[in-house]
């Protein structure tokens, strides 16, 4: 007996049209570029507006496709990097970041210090990360 189809209902949110999510991220992105780079506040904000956009992208959500019972052949190539990536931030940062062997967010610390390009960059990954939670 075959699995009765799921019939997709688009809810409409205003947040979800670019006329409304465009201007609220880059107030969003102005507020957050005002921090100093890795400050607490900085993380508590980001943590926070993580969490609400998580949170508004999953709400009265209805899935519009059956998920795949398994992963595709072309993921091992976007999980490869990023878990390269993992591995080496994260032992970079257990071992003690320093001058001889810094981070990538230490590395990227100099290009973040004018309030305007670290905007942009948050906006680029705000929009980014509010894409994939609407994904």
């Amino acid at each position: 007996m075959e699995q009765p189809s799921e019939i997709a209902v688009d809810v409409p949110r205003p947040w979800d049209k670019p006329l409304v999510s465009v201007p609220v991220l880059a107030c969003l992105s102005l507020v957050g570029g005002q921090l100093p780079s890795f400050s607490l506040s900085a993380n508590l904000y980001t943590l926070g507006t993580g969490g609400a956009l998580i949170w508004l992208g999953l709400t009265n959500r209805v899935p519009r496709r059956r998920p795949p019972a398994r992963p595709g052949p072309g993921t091992i190539w976007w999980v490869l990097p990023v878990a390269v990536f993992g591995v080496f931030e994260g032992a970079t940062f257990a071992l003690g970041s320093g001058d001889d062997f810094p981070t990538f967010s230490r590395l990227a610390d100099p290009l973040l210090t004018d309030e305007l390009t670290r905007s942009a960059v948050y906006f680029g990954w705000l929009a980014a990360f509010w894409a994939l939670v609407r994904r």
